[in-house]
């Protein structure tokens, strides 16, 4: 099961009370304290790591605590620290305050950590507060309590690549034409329920990853169908292939067209602006002219735009060179824009 949202409970461990306690010893008859400390609680962090994939863990058991420290004993014995809580989370979960939309981490690689809720000090103990002129303190430190947050968390899949279009375009089929991933494929609408993910390999200018979402209808952005739900899934994706149905059973690609592009400014004007390349999917049946009118539209928003058929494999090697060359392009752009920020 695919699930790419959590709403959790942390609790940090309480730190351990000090200790009030004498010296007894044959012969000794004014001893002197010597009550212990109390351990820290334990902390809680959380963790990306490349074994998990979606939330679902987290979706069952939505409290975690951590440790509490010891209390500390006498004969100066001080309390054992909390042991500290990592929670493991997928790589792209968006860590949030549930409380108060506070983005406290976005974890991307493969071990980083975020602290989100700290453990309690342990209190002092009497052997602390001894002095010349107050040489038998008789009260500790009680311990603080750790801290309790309530977190919001978020999954979104790190492509390279993002497949978007109408139900049933080929976006699915696409994807596995170019790539080892095998998601399910059937001849009617909304086929895929959960994004897919799939490696694609394009010797000698390298890999990307590519990212299949639900298919997009229109008024999706007001939470119409499906897709919607997962757009998030391309919010990191450096470019966007938009798969559309020329066939006459596909109805005007270039209506459909218009539609996946508003829906995507809707969501987020920055992805109807991010770098796109058109495939136009299914040019192995009677498509009429609808590929003429879905490539002067292309033309005229000065976007790419390749035919292809993901059913015969036309055109995939083409489309899958333009998506690698596009990419490695992006790349050096973005790396001589940091070079040139780097020499101001």
């Amino acid at each position: 099961m695919f699930i790419d949202t959590a709403r959790i409970t942390v609790r940090a461990g309480d730190g351990g009370r000090g200790c009030v306690s004498f010296r007894r010893e044959k012969f000794v008859p004014h001893g002197g304290p010597n009550g212990g400390d109390g351990g820290d609680g334990g902390s809680i962090r959380f963790e990306a790591s490349r074994s998990y994939q979606t939330l679902i863990d987290h979706r069952f058991q939505q409290l975690y605590r951590a440790e509490r420290g010891g209390h500390g004993r006498g004969k100066d014995q001080h309390g054992a620290f909390g042991r500290d809580l990592t929670i493991k989370v997928p790589l792209g979960t968006l860590v949030q305050d549930a409380e108060t939309g506070e983005t406290l981490a976005d974890l991307v690689a493969e071990g980083q950590q975020v602290l989100v809720a700290k453990g309690g000090r342990g209190g002092r103990g009497n052997a602390r507060f001894a002095t010349a002129t107050r040489q038998a303190p008789r009260f500790a430190q009680p311990g603080t309590p750790g801290e309790a947050r309530t977190i919001q968390l978020e999954l979104k899949l790190i492509a390279d690549v993002g497949l978007v279009g109408l139900p049933n375009a080929g976006k699915s089929s696409l994807l596995a034409a170019f790539s080892a991933a095998r998601p399910k494929i059937a001849a009617y609408p909304f086929t895929t329920l959960t994004p897919n993910l799939g490696v694609v390999n394009v010797p000698p200018l390298g890999g990307f990853v590519v990212a299949d979402i639900p298919g997009l209808i229109e008024g999706a952005a007001q939470g119409a169908g499906l897709g919607i739900q997962f757009l998030r899934h391309i919010e990191r994706t450096r470019l966007l292939v938009q798969v559309v149905d020329v066939s006459e059973e596909g109805g005007d690609p270039a209506g459909g067209f218009a539609t996946v592009d508003q829906e995507l400014s809707a969501y987020d004007p920055a992805l109807s602006a991010r770098p796109r390349i058109v495939a136009a999917n299914k040019i192995d049946l009677p498509h009429a002219r609808g590929l003429e009118r879905l490539a002067a539209r292309c033309a005229a928003a000065e976007i790419p735009l390749v035919p292809i058929s993901a059913a015969s494999g036309e055109g995939i090697p083409a489309l899958v060179e333009t998506v690698a060359r596009s990419l490695r392009a992006l790349a050096e752009a973005a790396h001589a824009e940091q070079e040139e920020r780097a020499g101001r």
